[in-house]
């Protein structure tokens, strides 16, 4: 068992021989590479490494979130090694690979199944989210205008950055695709003057986003839908999918081009904001089981593909790889800064399952696989669209 483990760790050391890293087994033997280690990996029980051995990433996930591991200082450097080594080539057993396949099957976006996997993750306490996020809201990646911007101000730049990516002019009309708690829509009604519809299917964030709008006296600008946007209808001069597309499933890409195409007026802009690949490849079984049922991360050809095929000419792409990391970074700073208000709404396990999370999708943007794409397209053609990008970066 040890010696799997040990063989494991070689292969991180040869990937890169500067990093300092440790590992403690459960009976007190010891592994060093440097002389301090920037990160140390502890086997509280032989256990931990029979998970880790048998399924991989799902196996480590699990033993941390169990208590059987401890990483001490920065998980990210442990992250990275495990990249720099393909540590997901560390396949399931054919037990484990049926096990989600059929829990790949159960949890397909449907429209029955789909508000239950939205409601999984995003419906928890509305004192949770304000523990972390920004001041409005906004789960998906910010833009790091300047490298001292801070999250509030990253996250309006955000949304000034893809404002000027849609031209957004007063009182076109904006329909914003899975608006969460309603940041984007809020913001194009006050500086743009749009008016505008969103939809979600949280619960919490449909009661947040609606109360929010009355309060800033936008009510007759905007609204917030508790829909599936497979049940959407109107016209649209303007659309926007920011962080919701995820959530769609491999199987149902097509639907959603070809809804959107309904949605949108011939020649009008969409945006799609959302995390991808640049080659196709499964949602790793942990993420899936404990953070986002019924996942998907596409490949950007396979966006681009559904994209074509639904009569959608495809303007622009813009890879915010490195704004997404900073932003889970930030994101994990102030979870860390509220670990005692987040222990009492949830308790020490729910801590060890969202500290991995945070950490390792932020890892897989630095040193993985995963991209943030912002893809610009319009209904068909229109000639008379700037040529340039300059309209995105003047004051």
């Amino acid at each position: 068992m040890k010696k799997v483990i040990k063989n494991i760790a070689q292969m991180m050391h040869q990937s890169d021989p500067r990093a300092c890293f440790a590992i403690e087994f459960w009976d007190g033997d010891t592994i060093c590479f440097g002389s301090e280690p920037q990160v140390t990996l502890l086997f509280k029980t032989k256990n931990a490494a029979k998970r880790i051995i048998a399924n991989g990433f799902l196996g480590f996930g699990e033993a941390y979130m169990a208590g059987e591991l401890e990483i001490d200082k920065d998980m990210q450097v442990l992250f990275r090694l495990g990249f720099a080594i393909n540590f997901d080539d560390y396949r399931l057993s054919f037990r484990q690979k049926c096990r989600f396949f059929i829990l790949s099957l159960l949890n397909q976006d449907t429209l029955r199944r789909t508000p239950q996997n939205i409601s999984f993750h995003y419906d928890r306490s509305n004192k949770f989210y304000p523990l972390y996020l920004d001041k409005t809201m906004a789960y998906s990646c910010a833009y790091f205008k300047n490298p001292d911007d801070s999250l509030d101000q990253a996250q309006l730049n955000k949304y000034e950055h893809i404002s000027r990516k849609l031209l957004l002019k007063p009182h076109e009309s904006l329909l914003d695709i899975g608006c969460g708690w309603g940041g984007m829509l809020i913001y194009a009604a006050q500086q743009s003057r749009i008016i505008g519809v969103g939809n979600t299917l949280s619960q919490n964030q449909h009661e947040y986003a609606n109360r929010k709008i009355k309060e800033l006296g936008l009510q007759n600008q905007i609204k917030v839908l508790n829909q599936d946007y497979r049940q959407l209808s109107g016209k649209f001069d303007k659309l926007v999918s920011i962080g919701m597309f995820e959530h769609v499933g491999k199987k149902f890409m097509p639907v959603f081009m070809q809804k959107i195409s309904q949605l949108l007026k011939p020649g009008g802009l969409g945006l799609l904001h959302t995390i991808g690949k640049e080659i196709a490849s499964p949602m790793d079984p942990w993420t899936s089981k404990y953070i986002f049922p019924g996942a998907y991360l596409p490949a950007l050809h396979e966006i681009t593909y559904e994209m074509g095929k639904a009569g959608f000419s495809i303007l622009d792409v813009e890879n915010l790889r490195l704004h997404y990391a900073k932003t889970l970074d930030k994101w994990a700073e102030n979870f860390e800064k509220n670990i005692d208000k987040i222990r009492e709404l949830y308790g020490e396990a729910f801590i060890r399952r969202w500290r991995l999370f945070l950490n390792s999708a932020s890892a897989g943007f630095k040193y993985g696989t995963t991209r943030l794409f912002q893809i610009l397209f319009s209904k068909g053609l229109d000639n008379t669209l700037p040529v340039t990008r300059a309209h995105m970066y003047q004051d």
